[in-house]
């Protein structure tokens, strides 16, 4: 791909959004309706025909591949992104979620923990570690790190993604003590049970527990943790940091 050089007529922040092509990364890069955004995305083709749709509704989206446990392909993307002015916006949405309802800790394999946890945590800290130079540059930015509202039931048979999203959970705060003395806020939501697409896969009883449980009735949709994520990233934020937000209409209420 050649060079590119940031636009001066640009207008609005540059928003990354990983894990962006569908389901909650989609509407999260949607709802930044008034800034540039850039998805980064382990299917690269579903990634540009998201981007491509939204060009089309007269949106400014760029696509390119990202495996964010890969150290490589997170370097590369962020030399795409700091071509096009750097980060000022960052959601760590990208995740795997492979296993809702599966095997109980002592049954697990150990490749699969691994493979979730470096996935989970280490590729949002990566991801994190390599867009945030432009940020620290400035002396101004936002993170926000999707978690899960699991981290805060302790979903069982789910050990290693609970795991690495109280992991998460924890991350966000020691990201926020190190960077707010450069200007930077970090946040993160933990999300409810959402039926999209990387959700297909969870047993019904597990649908079945938050529809019963929940304080509000309805079903949970994206739109219900984008306006949340462009909530955190926006000025009226601006003295929020190192917070986790649950967004699951009640299904947990932690203290």
């Amino acid at each position: 791909m050649p060079e590119q050089t940031p636009d001066p007529a640009a207008t609005g922040r540059l928003v990354v959004v990983t894990g962006g092509a569908r389901g909650l990364g989609r509407a999260i890069a949607e709802a930044f309706i008034d800034d540039r955004v850039v998805i980064g995305d382990l299917r690269a083709d579903l990634a540009e025909q998201t981007a491509a749709e939204l060009r089309a509704a007269g949106r400014d989206v760029t696509a390119y591949a990202l495996d964010i446990a890969d150290p490589a392909s997170v370097r590369a993307f962020a030399a795409e992104v700091a071509a096009r002015g750097g980060a000022e916006v960052l959601v760590n949405c990208a995740a795997k979620a492979d296993g809702v309802g599966g095997d109980t800790f002592w049954e697990l394999d150990e490749a699969a923990f691994e493979q979730v946890l470096r996935i989970n945590t280490m590729g949002t800290w990566l991801v994190s570690k390599h867009l945030v130079a432009p940020m620290l540059e400035r002396g101004a930015g936002v993170i926000i790190n999707v978690a899960s509202d699991a981290a805060f039931y302790g979903s069982p048979r789910l050990v290693h993604y609970v795991g690495s999203k109280g992991a998460v959970l924890a991350m966000t705060r020691t990201m926020a003590r190190d960077a707010g003395p450069h200007g930077i806020r970090v946040n993160a939501v933990a999300p409810g049970l959402t039926r999209v697409e990387a959700t297909e896969t969870v047993p019904a009883d597990r649908y079945a527990l938050y529809a019963t449980n929940r304080a509000l009735p309805r079903e949970q949709v994206p739109g219900d943790v984008a306006g949340v994520v462009t909530f955190l990233a926006s000025p009226a934020a601006g003295y929020l940091t190192g917070q986790a937000i649950v967004v699951d209409g009640g299904f947990v209420m932690p203290t």
